[in-house]
């Protein structure tokens, strides 16, 4: 959530941002919508004011012997009380408006994200490693699975529906070593602490990472009126929600290994085979919680955890800044990492590291004090994948494959696999 403050001083740059975004012109809409606002605020406010005094003047009537104007005063309190309640109702109700206004508002792009409107717009920061130099020809992760016969969308979509899938054997094994070779790597080298957070979280968590109300479609709602996590980003921030934490506690660097849900409401017909788009998926997440002088430094660290990720994979992957126009809701810049698909012969996203300022941290109320201050600040967060499970899995999946159909696994997570070396097909 945006600064009401800064809209006052900055309206004509929120809407230049905005545009950058391809959103519609706001500041009109809100000035109007604070304007209206303040003015319930001080009309209650006169009304108390004058309720006090008039309260005051009834006993010095009293004391004057003035009765006439004392019963006067006494229905003008009683006038007063009545008007108040309206008033008091007005206030809340500009209130809300005015919130879920400042709700509905993506955050402020900083000033070196590019402009654009889609991710052709994207720029490339660097490549990272080779391509596999093979001389048989790539497959699909789907291709490689179901010949191998340890990958079963026909299964999954008998018991679940579309955009689901059985993993069996070794392929299983595979994805859960994956992970967990993520998160130690994340716990161990990167410093990071690991977390085993709630899938199920209410209202106010989602609103204060930004999921909510706006993308209330992409979630899975259950009966109770909780929500299945899209991404342990929400459980990870909302850590720090409505607390008061010393400077010298930031920064605070979590990671999770978590499932994920997602409806994937709006992509019909894309990603349609595999798994590179399902509704429940695996994902390690990192979330860092920190001040305002060091949240950019921050991105940096937090990308370069998640590209050691790929790099001890020996996977050949890209970065780029993403422009304007595709990045997240609550993102002020965002890197994309995106990891080599030889079966789509693509680059495919498999992290997205964000920083968020203090947009988060004024939806959560989540602040730092600092040693000499007295007052408080809101805290920055950041979150990245780190990385996702699924699609880590189908990028050794392809980029791993022998020309014999087996897949070899890499050396990191041969500790992991109990010795096995190589995936074979199932006899």
């Amino acid at each position: 959530m945006l600064d009401i403050k800064w809209i006052r001083e900055n309206p004509n740059q929120l809407d230049d941002a905005l545009k950058a975004r391809g959103a519609d012109n706001q500041s009109q809409n809100v000035l109007a919508a604070d304007e209206k606002r303040r003015a319930t605020v001080q009309k209650l406010q006169d009304m108390q004011s004058r309720r006090n005094a008039a309260s005051k003047e009834i006993g010095a009537a009293m004391g004057q012997k003035d009765f006439d104007k004392a019963e006067a005063l006494k229905a003008e309190v009683a006038k007063l009380k009545g008007d108040m309640q309206s008033a008091e109702e007005e206030a809340r109700l500009a209130d809300e408006e005015m919130t879920a206004l400042l709700a509905s508002i993506p955050n402020v792009p900083l000033g070196d994200v590019p402009h654009g409107l889609n991710e052709d717009d994207n720029r490339e920061e660097r490549k990272v490693g080779e391509k596999p130099g093979w001389n048989h020809a790539p497959k699909e992760h789907f291709e490689i699975g179901e010949e191998l016969g340890l990958m079963d969308f026909d299964a999954a979509s008998a018991m679940s529906g579309a955009r689901f899938n059985v993993l069996k054997g070794d392929l299983a094994r595979l994805e859960r070593a994956l992970g967990q070779f993520m998160l130690d790597l994340h716990i161990t080298e990167n410093g990071l602490t690991e977390v085993n957070p709630p899938l199920l979280v209410r209202d106010e968590a989602l609103f204060g990472t930004g999921q909510l109300p706006k993308f209330a479609e992409d979630l899975f709602h259950t009966t109770d009126g909780k929500w299945l996590i899209p991404t342990a980003e929400v459980s990870l921030t909302n850590l720090v929600r409505e607390q008061i934490v010393d400077q010298s506690q930031l920064p605070m660097r979590f990671t999770a290994l978590t499932p994920c849900f997602r409806s994937e409401a709006g992509s019909a017909g894309r990603d349609t085979r595999g798994m590179l788009r399902q509704h429940q998926f695996m994902k390690c997440e990192m979330v860092s919680v920190t001040d305002a002088d060091s949240s950019l430094d921050e991105l940096e660290r937090m990308v370069s955890c998640a590209e050691l990720v790929l790099s001890k994979l020996g996977l050949h992957y890209r970065v780029v800044t993403l422009c304007t126009g595709d990045m997240g809701f609550g993102a002020r810049k965002t890197y994309d990492i995106e990891v080599w698909l030889p079966g789509q012969d693509a680059y495919r996203e498999i992290s997205s590291c964000s920083v968020c300022g203090d947009f988060q941290g004024r939806r959560m109320n989540a602040r730092y004090r600092a040693a000499d201050e007295k007052g408080t600040n809101f805290v920055h967060t950041l979150n990245g994948s780190g990385v996702a499970v699924g699609r880590c899995l189908i990028a050794v999946m392809e980029n791993y494959l022998n020309e014999d159909g087996s897949v070899t696994i890499p050396e990191v997570l041969l500790p992991y696999m109990g010795g096995k070396t190589k995936i074979e097909k199932v006899s």
